[in-house]
């Protein structure tokens, strides 16, 4: 799977699509809704479909890509490299749980659609469990955003809105993800990643 998705930037139709939907991703970032607590915006849903149509080495790239971009668009506070390698695997994450999944839906038994919505919510919850709640914790922590003391307050502070967060996350993956992959194969029927 590493292999071939390594193999999609060689393949131009891979990087515009990829290079399209990090313009979507930063479009997408200018909506963020700030709230006193927190901020909430679907920009991951960019990043899942690139990692649904190009692979994980590509949703990694990609990744690494919206959050430079974002910065440089958007500067706001200080950039800090390790949030970056966490947008990278963000796009790792997706790419592994989607692509190239649509030769093998069989899974279960079930077809092409309900498959990928199974592989939607295993991704989206992954990238809730180990990006959001994991590794955005502690490094905020690590980095004083958030004190050591109040560590159980942030985490539960994090797990509520991450679960509310789900309500909207997880139906848009499903409406946008098999929609865009139909998109794909319109435009690129003789062609390559997603056939």
């Amino acid at each position: 799977m590493f292999i071939k998705s390594a193999k999609e930037f060689k393949d131009i139709r891979a990087l515009t699509v990829t290079g399209m939907f990090i313009a979507v991703s930063m479009i997408i970032e200018k909506f963020t809704i700030n709230l006193s607590f927190t901020k909430i915006n679907f920009a991951f849903l960019a990043i899942a479909v690139i990692g649904m149509l190009t692979g994980p080495v590509m949703g990694f790239a990609a990744g690494l890509l919206c959050d430079i971009v974002g910065y440089l668009a958007n500067p706001d506070g200080a950039f800090l490299p390790v949030y970056t390698l966490v947008a990278g695997v963000q796009g790792l994450i997706y790419g592994i749980c989607l692509y190239r999944k649509q030769e093998h839906f069989q899974l279960f038994g079930l077809n092409e659609n309900v498959s990928l919505m199974i592989r939607a919510v295993i991704a989206r919850l992954l990238d809730v469990m180990i990006i959001n709640l994991c590794l955005n914790t502690f490094l905020n922590m690590h980095y004083g955003f958030i004190p050591k003391q109040a560590f159980s307050a942030a985490i539960s502070a994090r797990l509520v809105k991450n679960l509310l967060e789900l309500v909207a996350d997880i139906p848009l993956l499903l409406l946008l993800l098999p929609a865009a992959l139909l998109a794909y194969r319109r435009a690129f029927r003789n062609g390559s990643a997603v056939s």
